[in-house]
């Protein structure tokens, strides 16, 4: 089977390598341009580029796929790339690019789509932070044949994972892997004729909009099992944070415990090397990993070594 991939991070280049070790004909690879990144802000390739590189794949990278867009070169330039490559199937995942129609038919078994939820639950840009930061017991994946529509078409496969007390970036991985063997078995049943269509239900359908910055500032008026489940959600970006004596400090582990506190939310109720205690909304967040600004990531005894809190003192 010829496949043309489309794909960007991290969760994409691994359903890559497994089609690749399944033995999958992987004709054409589509990626986000090169970014800047890192201190010197140089061009980085993705990394879905760079295995497709290590693997000799041909590599495009338009910026719109929209032939009547801002970069209609770029989307032509791609039409006759997808053409030449006369792909059975196209498979995408966290591509970052809008397919428009023409895309969606140019393969003879048109896209499918590897999704981080168990849809129509958290359609859209976050999935797996969202999931986490809602307090969902279950998440997984689907594979998905696209339509036109965010996230709309019908089911292929789905697979679900407890969530458990995982961060984004432990869920992340886990999902990562299963998607990459759920594609091998979807694709292998579409060879076979065996893949079957489901439209999704009209209840539960729920939107994981982008995660943005300004959603890291901790709201201690919160309760703490809310705040501890963004914390974990937000891990790695954009990273919890909370102004405290002045410093804007990360806060990358932390768990919610039962009590009521006179004080108000954000003011820091016990210090200890096993944790530091905050008053919440009705009850307490015991902060265990913490890291000042162009510091390390630290466990709260090595946080404290260098950063002098004492109850009473007030975050956010």
């Amino acid at each position: 089977m010829r496949v043309v991939f489309a794909g960007t991070p991290e969760f994409a280049r691994v359903a890559l390598e497994a089609m690749a070790e399944a033995g999958f004909d992987i004709v054409l690879v589509m990626t986000q341009p090169d970014r800047p990144a890192g201190r010197g802000m140089k061009l980085q390739a993705s990394p879905v580029k760079q295995f497709a590189v290590s693997r000799g794949w041909p590599v495009a990278q338009p910026r719109s796929l929209r032939l009547d867009g801002k970069y209609p070169e770029d989307a032509a330039a791609a039409r006759d790339a997808i053409a030449d490559a006369k792909a059975d199937v196209m498979v995408v995942a966290a591509y970052g690019l809008i397919l428009p129609q023409w895309v969606l038919d140019a393969p003879r078994l048109g896209c499918l789509n590897i999704h981080a939820s168990l849809l129509p639950r958290w359609r859209g840009a976050a999935p797996i932070h969202r999931a986490i930061e809602a307090g969902d017991a279950e998440t997984g994946v689907t594979i998905m044949q696209m339509d036109a529509g965010l996230d709309t078409g019908d089911m292929l496969l789905r697979e679900s994972l407890p969530i458990g007390d995982d961060t984004t970036a432990r869920l992340h991985d886990r999902l990562a892997a299963l998607g990459g063997r759920m594609i091998v078995d979807a694709l292998r049943q579409a060879e076979a004729g065996s893949l079957h269509a489901e439209p999704q239900p009209a209840e539960g359908v729920t939107y994981a909009h982008k995660v943005e910055k300004s959603e890291a500032q901790v709201d201690w008026r919160l309760d703490a099992a809310t705040i501890v489940r963004r914390i974990r959600a937000f891990d790695p970006f954009p990273g919890a944070s909370s102004a405290l004596d002045g410093e804007t400090v990360k806060l990358w582990a932390a768990d919610a415990r039962p009590g009521t506190p006179a004080e108000a939310p954000g003011t820091v109720l016990a210090v200890t090397p096993s944790g530091i205690d905050v008053a919440a909304k009705d009850s307490i967040v015991t902060l265990t990993e913490l890291q000042r600004a162009g510091g390390k990531r630290l466990p709260v005894a090595d946080f404290l070594r260098g950063f002098d809190v004492k109850a009473g003192q007030v975050l956010g």
